[in-house]
């Protein structure tokens, strides 16, 4: 069995722009340096947001050095950047983006789940880039929920889609710039569920709901994060009661991570290139659609 390192509870609630009452789970200052290639995990729990005129969310901001992933669970958003990619994704779509090089985005609840109200439930993760990647031209993978393939586990335990990399002999259509297996997994009351982890990989498994054994021992409950050591490989889950996991495995890029807000690269020269870039125009720009997503754009101190 894999050892446990450590369970880590999320911090409190704090928002992101004003539609998104999420719990950081880790960042790249702090256990995201353990994670490797994976730098920052948000959760935005289940919130009720009421029939409203103007959509919720997070207006014009930069990103450069790494990719953003978007899991929704529950809801409907709509992303735009610019390089003129955008789209909606609701329940069991992700939105995969690579700043690379450097990116303007935005997000917001789409005007359709504004104008009828709803809950919204999605993760956000941030993947690192190796250095040869950092500049990266942008992209933009569309994910559908038809296109994640779902592996049913032995005993009826529960199930796996596979977002990154491969399980049960299936793969992911995510394309990665490293390694990686990014899993949505759901362990029905009773459960128990065995997975082989790449030895060598960091490994990670956040609870989103439910309380889970884990490898018969200790106990992970909704909002804790499981850290695991690279040795090993074999990691046994039993579920309490209905659980939502997502499984976080990765072969570790191990070089530098300097970030500053929204910029990730491996030194503060290449930080202080971004932010002149950035405030340079350098980063393109997202032509106004509505009067919600066309805040004016900051610049970066």
């Amino acid at each position: 069995m894999k050892k446990i390192l450590g369970i880590y509870s999320a911090p409190r609630q704090h928002w992101v722009g004003d539609g998104f009452p999420v719990r950081s789970l880790f960042g790249y200052d702090g256990l995201g340096r353990h994670l490797s290639p994976f730098l920052l995990l948000d959760h935005a729990a289940p919130t009720r947001f009421e029939p409203a005129v103007r959509p919720r969310g997070v207006g014009q901001h930069p990103h450069r050095g790494f990719e953003t992933v978007t899991i929704v669970y529950q809801g409907e958003l709509e992303h735009r950047d610019s390089t003129g990619a955008g789209g909606r994704i609701g329940p069991g779509d992700v939105q995969w983006m690579t700043a690379g090089g450097g990116i303007l985005h935005e997000e917001f609840h789409s005007k359709a789940f504004t104008e009828r109200g709803g809950t919204i439930e999605m993760v956000q993760l941030w993947v690192n880039l190796p250095a040869r990647d950092k500049m990266a031209s942008p992209r933009y993978q569309t994910l559908l929920d038809a296109q994640i393939p779902s592996v049913e586990l032995p005993e009826g335990a529960g199930r796996v889609r596979v977002i990154a990399g491969e399980f049960g002999g299936r793969r992911g259509p995510a394309q990665t710039f490293t390694p990686m297996d990014v899993w949505d997994v759901r362990i029905r009351q009773g459960g128990i569920a065995r997975f082989e982890a790449k030895a060598g990989h960091s490994l990670a498994m956040v609870v989103l709901h439910g309380t889970v054994l884990v490898n018969g021992n200790d106990v992970a409950r909704e909002g804790q994060l499981v850290h695991f050591d690279r040795a090993g490989s074999d990691v046994e889950i039993e579920a309490n009661n209905d659980a939502t996991l997502l499984w976080l495995s990765g072969e570790p890029i191990d070089e530098p991570v300097v970030g500053y807000g929204p910029f990730v690269m491996n030194s503060e020269a290449e930080i202080r290139q971004a932010i002149d870039d950035f405030n340079g125009g350098q980063f393109g720009r997202i032509a106004p659609a509505t009067p919600a997503a066309g805040q004016r754009q900051e610049t970066v101190e």
